[in-house]
């Protein structure tokens, strides 16, 4: 993990500075687009770079009652070590077959279901640790990836689910699916996700599943499209304070502030020839007398190689462009003969407030997204934590229930089933 004090010790080579009074607000922003629902905030990948164990803390006290990790590995670190509120719930959903499924039942966790293997192993996990799993439901509404298709594998996953509910091995806590294309406003797919998804719900809902939530919204469905809100929705990099539809809006569009600043110590500057080489291939060749600033980070910090040339930096109030290639430790820039001296602050990127890049920029220079700019920042890297602030934790917000089909009664879900192991 990437913590590091308030305040550090002695200069640093580089660090990224992460505002949490920044989280917190983004955090308020997006219950506020969605009153209705709960918020998980989403701390996969370390906090997509900024920090898993400060940002969900930070997250929870702005008012998020769920927090959600890729791995289970993940989510048992996170409730191992943050310390959360009760109430706090914490969802993982990535996982292979021969999982630390029984670790995840014992830490009161709720793991994703999309195929009866997954069912299979948390069934035999909670029979043999003696506690119902909490389990939800994935569907694949179109995305392709994890998910239980419609129709027949729907339907055997939900009536298996079911079954294994009555025989108090699990609970149904969620059915829950994620978008394809909600990034694009107005693209087909979403409309023809939601309606699939609604009929998935339904079908499982007819049957007698009473998930606590349903929910289909991730960051950009969550600014855009309040119909697809349902009863929880999942904000990643939107947490972050970073756009995920720069195309629509940007941050400061969407009422959101970037979290993670990222900067360096410049490590050297010197006086050079016109027609130097600079760094590896001299892919840069310098056009006169000038001055060279080298930044000590690259692509082993996270740096993206493909910025080499393109990447924007502030350095002594200008921007400056990475001369030649990115290396794995430093990169330089051409500071066009302006005289600064060793140790001048180097601005990477950052919420755009002084005139410095941004981390769009940088996706932008290096053909990517932003999402890959924060979250690709390595562990050489230390993370500086300001505005820590510790607040009082907010409100959770009450989970909604699912709504109610009238005339079940809870005795009609099939009695003694069980749940086996194919070809046992």
């Amino acid at each position: 993990m990437n913590e590091t004090a308030t305040q550090p010790t002695a200069p640093l080579r580089a660090r990224a500075e992460i505002d949490l009074g920044a989280l917190r607000a983004n955090v308020r922003t997006l219950r506020a687009l969605a009153p209705g629902a709960a918020l998980m905030a989403v701390v996969k990948s370390d906090a997509y770079g900024h920090g898993a164990v400060p940002c969900a803390r930070a997250a929870v006290e702005a008012g998020a009652s769920w927090l959600g990790t890729a791995t289970p590995e993940e989510a048992l670190d996170l409730r191992a070590r943050a310390g959360l509120p009760d109430g706090v719930r914490i969802m993982c959903w990535l996982w292979t077959p021969g999982g630390p499924w029984r670790e995840a039942i014992e830490a009161d966790l709720d793991v994703s279901v999309s195929g009866m293997w997954a069912l299979e192993e948390v069934v035999a996990a909670a029979r043999a640790v003696g506690l119902p799993a909490r389990v939800q439901l994935k569907a694949d509404t179109g995305l392709g990836r994890s998910g239980c298709q419609p129709g027949d594998d729907w339907a055997e996953l939900v009536g298996a689910a079911l079954c294994a509910e009555s025989d108090g091995l699990l609970r149904i806590t969620g059915l829950w699916s994620h978008l394809a294309c909600a990034d694009e406003p107005g693209h087909p797919s979403i409309d023809a996700q939601l309606a699939l998804f609604r009929e998935m719900v339904a079908y499982a809902e007819e049957r007698g599943v009473r998930a606590e939530v349903r929910h289909i919204a991730n960051s950009p469905a969550t600014l855009t499209r309040s119909d697809s809100h349902f009863d929880l929705v999942r904000t990643g990099i939107a947490v972050y304070g970073i756009s995920p539809s720069p195309e629509v809006g940007s941050s400061a569009d969407f009422g959101l502030r970037p979290v993670m600043s990222l900067k360096a110590s410049v490590a050297l500057v010197k006086q050079v020839p016109g027609g130097h080489g600079v760094s590896y291939g001299h892919h840069y060749i310098t056009p006169g007398v000038t001055t060279l600033g080298l930044i000590p980070v690259g692509y082993a910090d996270g740096i993206p190689r493909h910025a080499s040339g393109t990447g924007p930096v502030l350095v002594g109030g200008k921007w400056r462009t990475v001369a030649g290639r990115v290396a794995m430790d430093q990169f330089v820039v051409d500071l066009g003969g302006d005289e600064l001296e060793a140790g001048a602050e180097a601005v990477l990127f950052g919420a755009g407030d002084h005139g410095e890049p941004t981390a769009e920029d940088w996706a932008q220079a290096a053909g990517t997204i932003a999402y890959e700019i924060v979250t690709r920042i390595g562990t050489r890297v230390p993370r500086v934590y300001v505005n820590e602030g510790v607040g009082e934790i907010a409100e959770i917000v009450p989970e909604v229930v699912g709504e109610v089909i009238p005339g079940y009664e809870g005795d009609d879900v099939a009695q003694g089933c069980d749940v086996k192991r194919s070809g046992t």
